[in-house]
């Protein structure tokens, strides 16, 4: 690659990051008790959610997010695309009605047009790229081409072969409707939206896949996947499948569309054969994702370009037909409460409702001695946590038994590493809670909101954000 095309590159990848990564969320309406426009709102104000995505464009929804700052995607749905695709007259009038009626009140700043049309409606994709420059005719018009970004989301499905991700391309068969798409992205300085879904390329893969690798969990060197053509690490599926929209994209000669994954999650509840749709798995990923995103950690490929996602999804929809994982994907239940809790490090914008700020690891009651020992000898050991105050004559060593040691070594290591999913756990010896452990002259790390004398470096520079 040349010089100048990496500079292209570059500099057209990051201005999709102008503002900052960001985490948005996906608001489905398919509940049997829909909060109202101005409940879905206060939700996002408390929670400091800036980003959303409407899968449509419902006058009552827009109009309770006037004025708000949170920066709205739209949809034109699949049902209206066709309508949309034939006639220019059709697209100005859903832009007049949907956008330019709403703006500059709402801060509408994409359209998504149509939803994973080449795989979920096929007849339609004839006319998908005519309804992308159709809306963008329709925006120019309007003077809010520069604004509002049109784009259209797609199924990782659509990539072929996509690991390695170096040896990635699109369905060649699909090379008369993505060729196109891709240049009318490239020439408007929009972006490709991709839908990201570990979790069934997980479920799909026979056990190929570790879940680990589909959770984000830290993996050893020897587990990650290598791509032998770049010789590129991948530690979980997500940057993988990301990159291997970009190499599919450069095999067109496209190299400087930026990616957006616009839906991507983890179910906490499902049927009976599908045993990793647990509460468990779905604060993993979400919380490592959110993570993942806002450290702008990029992919191995484009380190340190963002990779803006929105989550799937707000509200668990228990009106969805299909499997009943269909229903579970939510953040939050109708009324606003969160379903499960979320452990972050993240920048402050994003699922900031910080009812409380102490959380603890320790050891449950009831387990066995000797797995509590082995997991308090790796704390103390290649965990690296200083058990100093253990010591006899030191505050932390009465009372003298495992459980009350492993207690103070299992909270210093959730602290030490950020309170992230998944490390407090130890082999399943280990569990979160809100009720302080520290006792008499014992200062267990997190009491009060501090950390401990070891110091969290991470959370003095990160903010501990939880939601209850």
């Amino acid at each position: 690659m040349s010089l100048l095309v990496l500079l292209l590159l570059m500099v057209s990848v990051a201005s999709a990051a102008d503002d900052g990564a960001f985490i948005g969320v996906n608001i489905g309406t398919a509940l049997s008790d829909m909060p109202s426009p101005t409940q879905v709102v206060a939700l996002l104000k408390k929670q400091q959610i800036q980003h959303v995505r409407l899968y449509d464009a419902d006058i009552a929804m827009l109009t309770a997010f006037a004025n708000s700052g949170i920066r709205v995607t739209v949809s034109v749905p699949n049902e209206q695309l066709l309508g949309i695709g034939q006639s220019n007259a059709t697209a100005a009038n859903w832009v007049s009605r949907n956008v330019v009626a709403h703006v500059p009140a709402v801060n509408i700043t994409a359209i998504a047009v149509g939803s994973e049309v080449l795989t979920a409606l096929p007849n339609a994709a004839p006319v998908l790229v005519s309804a992308l420059k159709f809306i963008h005719s329709a925006l120019v018009a309007a003077n809010l081409d520069r604004q509002v970004k049109v784009s259209t989301p797609h199924s990782s499905s659509i990539i072929l072969d996509s690991f390695p991700p170096s040896q990635a391309f699109f369905n060649r068969s699909l090379d008369p409707v993505i060729v196109p798409m891709l240049k009318f992205l490239q020439s408007t300085g929009s972006y490709l939206m991709l839908n990201v879904y570990p979790y069934y390329d997980y479920m799909q893969s026979n056990g190929v896949i570790p879940l680990d690798y589909a959770l984000f969990r830290p993996l050893p060197p020897n587990k990650e996947a290598v791509d032998a053509n770049t010789l590129l690490h991948y530690t979980n599926v997500f940057d993988a499948v990301v990159d291997a929209a970009y190499f599919a994209m450069a095999y067109l000669n496209i190299t400087n569309v930026p990616v957006t994954v616009l839906e991507s999650g983890w179910p906490r509840k499902g049927d009976s054969n599908e045993p990793d749709a647990t509460v468990d798995n779905a604060n993993t990923y979400n919380s490592n994702l959110i993570r993942h995103v806002l450290n702008t950690t990029g992919t191995p490929k484009h380190p340190g370009i963002a990779v803006n996602t929105y989550i799937y999804e707000l509200y668990d929809e228990d009106l969805r037909p299909g499997a009943l994982s269909e229903k579970f994907w939510g953040l939050f239940d109708a009324n606003g409460v969160p379903v499960y809790t979320l452990h972050l490090m993240g920048s402050g914008m994003v699922l900031a409702n910080d009812t409380t700020n102490n959380t603890y690891c320790i050891a449950k009651d009831g387990v066995d001695e000797k797995m509590l020992q082995a997991a308090l000898d790796w704390a103390c050991g290649p965990g690296k946590v200083d058990c100093s105050e253990l010591l006899q004559g030191q505050p932390c060593y009465d009372p003298d038994t495992v459980e009350a040691h492993a207690t103070y070594a299992f909270n210093a290591y959730y602290h030490q590493m950020g309170m992230g999913a998944g490390t407090c756990d130890f082999n399943g010896v280990a569990a979160i809670t809100t009720t302080d452990p520290s006792h008499g002259p014992c200062k267990f790390p997190g009491s009060g909101g501090k950390n401990g004398k070891f110091g969290n470096v991470i959370g003095m520079l990160l903010p501990s954000l939880f939601f209850l």
